[in-house]
């Protein structure tokens, strides 16, 4: 999978929830190239999410909520995932 095919998939998922207005995907495998445990295959990403709702929890039920939409994703095509709620 490449990072277009995992983006529209991200995006799709987080949008299907009703809950979020808007949601940008920043690939930031680039800054992570030469670390030993690099895997080409898995991706760094950050998430830029417009949610009143996520926004308002805490921080640590919002990233529950978004680890466990995105669990898939995370197991075979994300290494690393930084989200922030804005």
């Amino acid at each position: 999978m490449d990072i277009n095919q995992l983006s529209e998939i991200v995006k799709k998922k987080i949008l299907d929830t009703k809950l979020i207005k808007d949601v940008e995907l920043e690939d930031k495998s680039f800054l992570h190239k030469n670390h030993k445990t690099n895997n080409p295959n898995k991706f760094h990403i950050k998430l830029k999410i417009k949610s009143e709702k996520l926004k308002n929890m805490s921080r640590i039920e919002s990233n529950k909520f978004i680890f466990k939409l995105l669990d898939k994703e995370m197991k075979n095509y994300i290494h690393s995932l930084q989200i922030l709620f804005i």
